[in-house]
């Protein structure tokens, strides 16, 4: 098989390009560069891009599972990657191809020998799942929860769970959360075995529930709980996702690569439960695509983080900076001057906000990973 990039840089002798025409670069003009480095065959736009992908899929042999959701989608993922790696190959999304771009890219690139091939699906327009399932033709669907994400395009819950749910009518068989109330769900995401595995390797409620769902999922094809187990040895999310940051003798938890209320909540709860030697500082930013009741979501995660008890909470943005909190900031770079000053040895800190506010540029410098 080929494998197939966007980025002339990466093409390598044997691998396929796919040129598309962006708002800022077009990739037909790296179509030369690609040519030059050994790309056997060009992908002209993105139409071909998706036909070929259907196509792709039609003659994989692997058992072809999506995951969606308002928050967990990766970490579910993750976790399936992890426990179907215990019955058979399997190839997953990788970063954040989760779109009508990246996931037909990943369906390329799956390995000929793959038995499982699990593909994340982002939306954040109503169609943009049937539009995914229309080139996936998944056979599992598993949809994480009902959350608040982009309420900007989806109005309301209702209308997220419409969009969610797609992906379980699309598919042969799904699997949702039993105590969500807006999915026909039957897995119980509250298992005592599934809590006492994560200890150590993921913290909180909401992971145990993407896990339970994860597993359900794996042990139909054949995962044991010890292969879980053993799978969840070593195991850590890619990017800024909980990640643990060792700098100035505090300890961060870089967790800025996405936010919505939901997932907000839970990395509050979470934190809060983390053991530390110091104080527990909460750096909250602004999430974005909440639509009208931006202002009210924004509130009720503040007030979450307020009512926990942790001793220093701060916003920063235009949306967080309006909310009861102990220190606001309009903007990241206004605290980066005096960040510093307000953290001691010992302490534990939580980013947290949508990727685009890059909280991480408070610890970018010169941090090393735990």
């Amino acid at each position: 098989m080929i494998r197939y990039t966007f980025d002339s840089r990466a093409v390598r002798p044997g691998m396929g390009f796919v040129a598309l025409k962006g708002e800022r670069t077009d990739g037909h003009a790296f179509i030369p560069a690609a040519r030059a480095a050994g790309a056997v065959d060009i992908i002209d736009g993105l139409d071909e891009l998706q036909a070929r992908a259907r196509e792709r899929r039609r003659a994989l042999h692997a058992t072809v599972i999506g995951v969606t959701g308002s928050a967990g989608k990766t970490t579910t993922k993750e976790l399936l990657r992890a426990f179907l790696s215990t019955v058979g190959p399997t190839s997953a999304t990788e970063g954040n191809f989760n779109n009508h771009i990246g996931l037909p890219l990943t369906i390329l690139n799956c390995p000929d020998d793959a038995r499982f091939l699990v593909l994340e699906m982002g939306t954040n327009h109503p169609g943009e799942i049937a539009a995914l399932c229309d080139i996936a033709a998944p056979d599992v669907g598993v949809v994480t929860n009902v959350g608040t994400a982009h309420l900007e395009f989806f109005l309301t819950r209702e209308g997220i769970a419409a969009e969610k749910g797609t992906l379980l009518r699309r598919a042969a068989v799904g699997f949702s959360p039993a105590d969500d109330p807006y999915l026909p769900g039957t897995v119980d995401t509250h298992q005592a075995w599934m809590r006492e595995a994560l200890a150590g390797v993921l913290p909180g409620e909401h992971n145990i529930a993407n896990a339970c769902l994860a597993f359900a999922v794996a042990e139909r094809f054949g995962c044991t709980r010890e292969g879980a187990k053993a799978a969840l040895a070593g195991f850590a999310l890619p990017g800024e996702r909980w990640r643990r940051i060792e700098k100035w003798g505090a300890t961060f938890i870089d967790d800025t690569y996405n936010a919505n209320p939901s997932s907000m909540i839970a990395a509050l709860d979470a934190f809060a439960a983390t053991p530390c030697d110091g104080r527990r500082i909460a750096v909250l930013g602004d999430m974005h695509e909440l639509g009208p009741r931006s202002g009210e979501l924004h509130r009720q995660v503040f007030d979450h983080a307020m009512r926990l008890g942790i001793p220093l909470v701060i916003g920063v943005g235009e949306e967080s900076s309006k909310c009861l909190c102990h220190l606001v900031y309009k903007d990241v770079e206004k605290l980066r001057l005096r960040f510093r000053a307000d953290i001691s040895a010992g302490d534990l800190v939580l980013l947290k906000a949508s990727h685009a506010m890059r909280l991480g540029r408070l610890i970018e410098e010169g941090g090393q990973p735990a």
